[in-house]
């Protein structure tokens, strides 16, 4: 399947009605409603708040791929693009019709019910679920276990969301999209099923780099069994993490939806049309390992005192994610203030030597708040254009 077409059917399937970050249970059950006979969907838990945690199965293929996303309740973009490919999938278009003949897929688009509705990473409980896959305190990580024990998957596909802060590499581009053949054991040797996990991503990396060129990351593979990926690894079955990054401007991560389910329908497309040995895995290495190079904005040249002797600085923003009305806005917070020769910001500003001071006069320090600073005399907006 050529890129193009990805692309295309992306255009065409798109789920209109999921965007934005702030995605819940409110949001995907209208759509479950809508969806043929083809999809099966069942409640297969409750979270800690008797939120229902749904599952779809769709194909009829020898191949099971279990995928899940929201894991992390505010780490939506792979949930969008699961809407995205099942439209693909159940949709009119016969080119990826032969993925179900051969595959069958079983997905949990929001695993973490509670999580999402308030738009935090942890559960109810504020038990983080992918530090939970051995002591399965929570009844989350439950249900994925016995989602993982009934349909005995060949493959997981564990769908995660990043922060803005990421690099492909000590570099200067973001780790738009990053993936991780998990480690199985201490020693994190490169096992056969991890072979398969890294052979995949290879084929999904090839397509990204059509795409967004040096803009896809690694993970560092630093075993916890207490990890879900690490977990499943460990029992044998190939296990990819996928971390939907920031793209230049794509704080609703609409953008970087795109190349999700670019990589997804890669994926699925080269394992329904192969049998998947491992032995084209080596490229696996050559994606660059992910650094933390970035802030949101970096405010370069500035002074903080109007004393002519005073030292050049940066001034380096982090935005807070905040769930305010019912969307998810993004409030800037001085994170660093000194030299960041070592770091790229999103957005950069030039004060050119300037005074730099916070709205209404205050002086500017780390963790500070605002939604503009002064430069100069000029107020400089710190919110998204």
């Amino acid at each position: 399947m050529e890129i193009r077409d990805i692309k295309l059917l992306f255009e065409t399937f798109k789920e209109k009605d999921l965007y934005n970050r702030y995605i819940t249970n409110n949001h995907i059950e209208p759509l479950l409603k809508n969806f043929s006979n083809d999809l099966e969907v069942e409640i297969i838990g409750f979270s800690v708040k008797e939120k229902s945690i749904y599952g779809l199965k769709t194909g009829s293929g020898d191949k099971r791929i279990l995928m899940w996303s929201q894991m992390h309740g505010n780490e939506s973009t792979t949930t969008k693009a699961l809407f995205d490919l099942l439209n693909t999938l159940l949709g009119t278009q016969e080119e990826p019709k032969h993925i179900l003949k051969n595959c069958t897929l079983y997905l949990i688009p929001i695993l973490n019910p509670d999580g999402a509705e308030v738009y935090t990473r942890i559960n109810a409980n504020n038990i983080d679920l992918n530090r939970d896959a051995q002591l399965l305190t929570q009844p989350e990580s439950v249900v994925l276990r016995n989602i993982f024990k009934r349909f005995k998957p060949h493959y997981c596909f564990n769908l995660h969301g990043q922060r803005t802060i990421f690099s492909a590499g000590n570099s200067n581009f973001p780790a738009t999209v990053s993936f991780l053949a998990p480690a199985q054991d201490a020693t994190r040797a490169i096992t056969t099923n991890r072979k398969v996990a890294m052979e995949i991503i290879v084929e999904m990396n090839e397509a990204l780099q059509k795409i967004i060129p040096n803009q896809v990351g690694m993970y560092d593979d630093a075993f916890n069994l207490n990890c879900v990926g690490d977990a499943f690894q460990s029992k044998n079955v190939p296990t990819i993490l996928f971390e939907a990054g920031h793209f230049f401007n794509d704080y609703e991560r609409e953008e970087t939806r795109a190349f999700i389910y670019i990589s997804l329908l890669t994926a699925i497309n080269y394992i329904s049309d192969n049998n998947v040995t491992g032995e084209n895995y080596q490229n696996y290495f050559e994606i660059p390992e992910n650094d933390k190079c970035f802030l949101d904005i970096i405010i370069r040249n500035a002074k903080l005192s109007q004393n002519d002797s005073a030292e050049l600085i940066d001034i380096g923003i982090l935005y807070q994610e905040k769930l305010i009305g019912g969307r998810v806005s993004f409030i800037p917070k001085i994170e660093k203030i000194g030299s960041l020769v070592n770091f790229y910001g999103h957005r950069e500003i030039d004060a050119k030597g300037s005074l730099i001071k916070g709205a209404e006069g205050k002086s500017i320090e780390v963790d500070y708040e605002n939604v503009c600073v002064i430069i100069n005399n000029e107020e400089i907006t710190l919110l998204l254009k």
